[in-house]
């Protein structure tokens, strides 16, 4: 397989980024205003994440560095991971502004032991909307358990695999659309705007994504030396994922109008390393 699809994804999040930052989806605003504020998706993460005062974590995928901040305002010792230079530099300067110390490291996440060094992480995180941009999630496994040191936690949340299976063009009725399983070639998209309300127009809209079923994750993480330790399935996701069917509940959180019990939305997965 041929890297066009990092060359297509980092040109279109290099462009969102900004357009993200200058959201009020993404809250920039109550960060730098509440020293306390935390983003949605790790308050949602909280009563499962648990204590991570004192811990060494890494964000992997960490975009404009919200979540990677509000990890930080947690008490871990964090450093954020991101293969756009666009998005770091919002990260950064979001860091400076809350007077936060956090490292920002660009790099694919396949590269990311080689960037950060290997074995040094308590906690290996990432946030909602990660994995549909990566083609292997035995790569991504790997990634993971070299980063961890032993004994090392991994947590991530994120869209359910049926979800992203689930065809958000059909406005009445749920339809699967795109495949469960993760696949050779990726899912080719041209998308001119993005999750957040803007009214930007891109020009970098080609993006290459992959699903991959929970078979898939759970035995590359087993595969590379980590012990599932918890799964959780959630009935919201904190986007409008599938519009004309969802609503908007408390904290952000998008749910089926109707019977949310049919439909998985997003999940977490924790593990640890051997």
């Amino acid at each position: 397989m041929t890297d066009d699809y990092l060359h297509l994804n980092k040109a279109n999040w290099d462009e969102r980024a900004p357009v993200h930052a200058a959201s009020r989806d993404y809250a920039v605003h109550r960060f730098l205003a509440e020293p306390d504020f935390l983003s949605e998706v790790v308050r949602f993460d909280r009563p499962l994440l648990g204590d991570i005062s004192g811990l060494r974590g890494v964000h992997l995928q960490c975009h404009i560095g919200t979540d990677t901040l509000s990890l930080a305002r947690l008490g871990a010792t964090m450093t954020g991971l991101d293969f756009s230079p666009a998005a770091l530099a919002q990260a950064r300067s979001l860091a400076e502004k809350t007077d936060t110390r956090v490292d920002f490291v660009e790099s694919d996440v396949y590269d990311a032991v080689s960037a950060l060094g290997g074995a040094q992480f308590d906690l290996v995180y990432t946030g909602i909307g990660a994995l549909c941009w990566l083609p292997s999630a035995d790569r991504w496994a790997r990634t993971v358990a070299g980063l961890l040191r032993p004994g090392g936690r991994l947590f991530i949340r994120e869209g359910h695999p049926m979800l992203w299976a689930t065809d958000e063009n059909h406005t009445d009725r749920l339809v699967l659309g795109y495949p469960y399983f993760e696949m050779p070639e990726p899912m080719v998209f041209s998308d001119g705007g993005t999750y957040v309300d803007t009214d930007a127009e891109f020009v970098q809209t080609t993006t290459h994504e992959w699903n991959h079923g929970f078979g898939d994750l759970v035995t590359a993480l087993l595969n590379a030396g980590l012990s599932i330790t918890g799964l959780t399935e959630h009935r919201s996701v904190p986007w409008n994922a599938l519009p004309g069917l969802m609503t908007l509940g408390d904290g952000g959180e998008w749910h089926l109008s109707e019977h949310p019990e049919r439909l998985p939305l997003s999940y977490t997965l924790q593990a640890r390393k051997h």
